[in-house]
């Protein structure tokens, strides 16, 4: 059962261990609110799957810890259990879904972890862990549904206490449940005026759609750039922590948290993976009722593929209206690139690459398409521009 004491217990565990990851207060997310992040981003292998990770294998008996660990994990839960095995000095096996980044499996395997890559989702990776458990006997590590997991997560409730003791809402990333339930029971077994919200990729909303219907619901397919939040059916435990402890819980887009991973870089000078920026987004598109309040978002990991980094910066920069492309449809003559520069040009936004193509079989014989994209300010600016385009006798596919 997960208790207060075990949670207070796990905090004094992982002294040494974790990295004391300060709240920082932030400008430019909501206007309406006083917002703060809690940057596990920054923590010891680059979230907080550490903390729940390493309190559970604390407590294995010398027997369990002779005969190793298995885990399952999209890459987070990964690094935290290869740690925290290295540190008690026993063999840990992780069986990683297939597409997980590649940065996250080679971080693993540099803890001294045996990596066994398995082909589907994290529910496919699971399935395989708990077939190598009952033929070796190691321990399963759960990275969510487990009530030592889920104390070691729960430290992170006792933290934001400490240091904002008036807080009034706390956002926090949803995939399996883990690190919300630690965190909803944590401050509501000492605040129950506080605000907990839960957050996941509405690609993998599991968890919102059994809160909302009242029973565990299993996804057939999960889709979202918020790989760590990739999980088909949450847990059991985590379940019954939500429906009892969590105040509310909403989806964001993947363009939302494009959106969310670039305005930290841009403003704040974190990198996010997509499960960590999940709480910055509701917050930045106002998914919660928190004018005149202290918000705190929880930033659960900064485990992003650099090989989708610049992607993902794009997606967020068109979704600002930072960056736009269009298409516009052209006759073949000389002078016609120059009038649209020109637009460009006199209304302040700045071409950064340029397409003619007369080759569409989609167009006129006598026209050509211009593919253009420009750096703009806002999106009133990209109208602004298609606007003046449309005036002046250019038509925009």
């Amino acid at each position: 059962m997960l208790t207060l004491d075990k949670i207070y217990h796990a905090a004094h565990i992982l002294k040494g261990i974790i990295r004391p990851t300060d709240l920082i207060k932030v400008q430019g997310i909501n206007d309406q609110c006083e917002v703060y992040l809690k940057p596990e981003n920054l923590q010891i292998t680059g979230s907080f799957k550490i903390r729940g990770s390493y309190y559970k294998i604390a407590q294995l008996s010398v027997e369990e810890k002779s005969k190793g660990v298995i885990a399952c994990s999209a890459g987070n839960h990964a690094q935290g259990v290869a740690l925290a095995a290295q540190k008690h000095g026993i063999k840990a096996s992780i069986c990683i879904p297939d597409n997980a980044p590649i940065s996250k499996v080679e971080a693993t395997k540099a803890f001294g972890a045996e990596v066994i890559l398995v082909e589907g989702s994290y529910d496919d990776a699971y399935n395989k862990a708990i077939q190598l458990q009952e033929k070796t006997g190691a321990t399963f590590i759960h990275p969510f549904n487990d009530p030592m997991v889920i104390a070691g997560q729960g430290t992170l409730g006792l933290e934001i206490l400490s240091d904002l003791p008036d807080v009034d809402s706390i956002i926090v990333p949803i995939g399996g449940g883990g690190l919300i339930s630690g965190i909803a029971f944590t401050i509501k077994s000492l605040n129950p005026k506080i605000k907990v919200y839960g957050v996941q990729a509405s690609g993998a909303a599991s968890m919102y759609d059994s809160i909302k219907n009242n029973r565990i619901q299993t996804l057939t397919t999960v889709k979202t750039i918020a790989d760590g939040l990739a999980v088909k059916t949450p847990g059991s435990q985590t379940f019954d922590i939500c429906e009892h402890y969590v105040d509310d819980i909403i989806t964001v887009t993947d363009d939302e948290i494009s959106t969310a991973i670039l305005t930290m870089i841009e403003k704040h000078k974190l990198v996010a993976e997509g499960a960590g920026a999940v709480s910055v987004a509701a917050a930045l598109f106002n998914k919660l009722p928190l004018a005149g309040q202290k918000v705190v978002c929880l930033v659960s990991g900064g485990n992003i593929d650099v090989t989708i980094l610049s992607r993902v910066i794009d997606r967020g920069l068109q979704k600002s209206g930072r960056l736009a492309k269009l298409t516009i449809e052209l006759l073949d003559k000389p002078g016609q690139l120059v009038g649209v520069s020109k637009i460009i040009a006199d209304l302040g936004g700045n071409v950064v690459s340029v397409n003619h193509d007369r080759m569409d079989v989609n167009m006129d014989i006598n026209s050509c398409f211009l593919e253009i994209a420009l750096e703009t300010r806002n999106q009133e600016h990209v109208n602004e521009i298609k606007k003046e385009l449309t005036r002046q006798g250019y038509k925009i596919l």
